[in-house]
């Protein structure tokens, strides 16, 4: 899977958020200043490519749609991140994040229910 720019994965988060859209729809997603409708083009054009995104076409209008599941996007580069700047070490990640992000206690607990859940869910 390739890498999105950040321009990119703007458009992506609107795709995800509204699961299909024409470009009028992707336009009123964005805050005010909003971005051409040129730079829009060219960004879906790119991601087409990439094959991140795909059309059906109505007449002269197009509807976009995603390819691929942000789930599935975050968790290549959540765990190429990891790969990358923590030996692959998923302890070093999470000693990193917990001890750099200034979480608070209540964050730090419930990110400790999450870990008990998963850890309850691989002994069955």
């Amino acid at each position: 899977m390739q890498q999105l720019t950040n321009a990119e994965e703007q458009v992506m988060e609107h795709l995800w958020k509204l699961e299909k859209a024409f470009m009028k729809d992707l336009l009123e997603a964005y805050p005010k200043p909003k971005p051409a409708t040129t730079t829009i083009a060219t960004l879906l054009k790119r991601m087409i490519d990439k094959q991140f995104v795909a059309y059906n076409e109505f007449g002269n209008s197009r509807e976009y749609y995603p390819l691929v599941k942000k789930t599935d996007y975050f968790s290549k580069h959540v765990n190429g991140l990891i790969s990358n700047f923590f030996n692959n070490s998923a302890s070093q990640f999470a000693s990193f994040f917990t001890t750099e992000t200034n979480l608070s206690q209540t964050e730090l607990e419930e990110l400790k229910k999450i870990i008990d859940s998963e850890i309850q869910k691989k002994k069955k």
